[in-house]
């Protein structure tokens, strides 16, 4: 008997999300697209929600967002790169902020670190302040059994040469470098997560060639205990060609993936936010432009894009700039979900300040009707346009999900759904991997959802919950009404409460 393990095992959850744009978790559809979303800003003439520090401050002089936000315990923690000045001696540290709100943010004074003969000021103490910080993507990690490894750092910093360092802190604000550092090779890493048990740090691969060219493109390295990762990387996303092929153009020309993805876990899957790098011919850095895009992975270390080369965040609306060169921003690890909004914070590439983009809760990206009047070009190639219309009318707009596994406890079953009414609605109905209907939740069992809203519940005429359904079973999604094309899907929910 052979086993190939060349999948991971999927994990248990309380709750788990299905989002149209992960082909992952509905792999089949009929007469839906999927749309993205791009983020809007609070005040899209004015996106800085944290700015440098005052004169003699470490942040004076640059605010360089290669950090992280994370939501612990309702606190949103920030770290973020800081300078003082344009002297050798101001490098980049790391700086830490907190916030309630996402919007306004504190520098503590946490006491730790002189600069400029006070410890008075937001550094964190990570090797005494002493050595230049390029990169450093944080997570915390309720479960790890020790306190003082509650958070981790994998960061490069200016000791071990542009090879990965790691760290590890009870509070997020006093660091302990690992005994064994450096821990990986070089690596302009943005990303980090834990998924299914492994840990996971991701960045842009360029400077030592591979993986079919000398460009840039994310890699991935996996770790199980965070100390001991993996000697090569895993490639995970590129833009330009499509592998094995050769990598069009060189260094800073065309489409690149600049400093790999910051990543948002989300139980099942993890979405990223990677720097899309937009080179001229010429390969000069001051003629880049860099919008941010969406990419999806259902085991964190293969990454598709879900619209190829679509701005989840658009450069064009920055206008600051710096003179002479195009918009081009840059990604942290900074992506949550606060009350009815999900907030994404990043920077200029070249700016000195931390920005946020947001959008309703977890409605990034939608699934939507084909209409027929957006079908001409099948129109045109019919015998009779009556015909495509009766061809069209014969297929319900539908989507399937992927297999989804339950024990017997109470499932609550919601969508993420807008614009539906008595016009247009949506169906939910459970299948069997087979793709049969299960008594008691199937299309005749299902109540109509038309209403709109972040979490609707489903329910169906004899169950308010999946109740007794312990195994496996598929959700299908079913557009209705006199106007389909008006709803808009944007997740599905699967959680149970114990």
């Amino acid at each position: 008997m052979i086993q190939v393990k060349s999948t991971a095992e999927a994990p248990m959850l309380k709750e788990a999300v299905l989002f149209p744009f992960d082909i992952f978790s509905f792999p089949f559809s009929s007469r839906l697209r999927i749309q993205l979303v791009p983020g809007k800003t609070p005040n899209i003439t004015n996106p800085i929600v944290l700015r440098r520090g005052p004169k003699g401050s470490p942040d004076h002089y640059n605010v360089r967002f290669y950090g992280t936000v994370i939501n612990v315990d309702g606190q949103l923690k920030m770290w973020y790169l800081g300078s003082g000045g344009p002297s050798s001696e101001d490098i980049l540290r790391v700086c830490y902020a907190t916030s309630i709100d996402g919007l306004n943010w504190e520098k503590p004074e946490l006491g730790l670190v002189e600069y400029k003969g006070s410890t008075s000021n937001n550094l964190v103490s990570l090797m005494d302040g002493r050595h230049a910080v390029t990169e450093a993507p944080v997570i915390y990690d309720p479960d790890e059994v020790d306190p003082a490894r509650r958070f981790k750092m994998n960061f490069e910093a200016s000791p071990y040469c542009a090879r990965f360092a790691g760290a590890y802190s009870s509070d997020g604000i006093v660091w302990t470098e690992s005994a064994n550092n450096p821990l990986g090779p070089s690596l302009e890493q943005s990303g980090l997560v834990k998924f299914n048990g492994w840990y996971y740090v991701n960045g842009q691969d360029g400077y030592l060639p591979s993986h079919f060219g000398a460009k840039r493109k994310m890699v991935t390295f996996a770790s199980k205990d965070f100390e001991h990762w993996s000697p090569a990387g895993s490639l995970s996303f590129r833009r330009d060609a499509i592998p094995p092929r050769a990598m069009a153009s060189e260094w800073n020309q065309g489409n690149e993936v600049h400093l790999g993805a910051g990543l948002w876990e989300r139980g099942n899957v993890v979405l990223g936010i990677y720097g899309m790098w937009d080179g001229s011919p010429s390969a000069d850095p001051a003629q880049v432009r860099m919008d941010l895009g969406l990419i999806v992975s259902n085991d964190a270390l293969h990454f598709v894009e879900p619209i190829p080369d679509f701005p989840i965040v658009p450069s064009q609306w920055e206008l600051e700039a710096p003179a002479g060169s195009l918009p081009a921003l840059s990604q942290g690890q900074a992506m949550c979900n606060l009350g009815d909004q999900t907030m994404l914070w990043y920077g200029l590439w070249k700016g000195k300040d931390v920005r946020l983009a947001t959008w309703p809760r977890d409605r990034l990206g939608s699934f939507e009707v084909y209409n027929y009047a957006q079908m001409d070009w099948m129109r045109a190639r019919a015998v009779r346009a009556e015909d495509t219309v009766s061809m069209m009318d014969d297929v319900t707009p539908q989507a399937v999900s992927c297999v989804v596994s339950t024990d017997s406890q109470e499932t609550t079953l919601k969508v993420n759904v807008d614009k539906a009414s008595e016009d247009s609605w949506l169906t939910v109905e459970l299948l069997d991997e087979n793709f049969i209907p299960i008594s008691g939740y199937s299309g005749k069992d299902a109540v109509p959802v038309k209403s709109s809203g972040l979490q609707e519940l489903v329910v169906w005429k004899s169950r308010r919950c999946i109740v007794g359904l312990e195994g496996s079973f598929r959700v299908k999604i079913s557009f209705h009404g006199l106007r389909p094309e008006d709803v808009r899907l944007y997740a599905v929910y699967l959680s149970q409460e114990n």
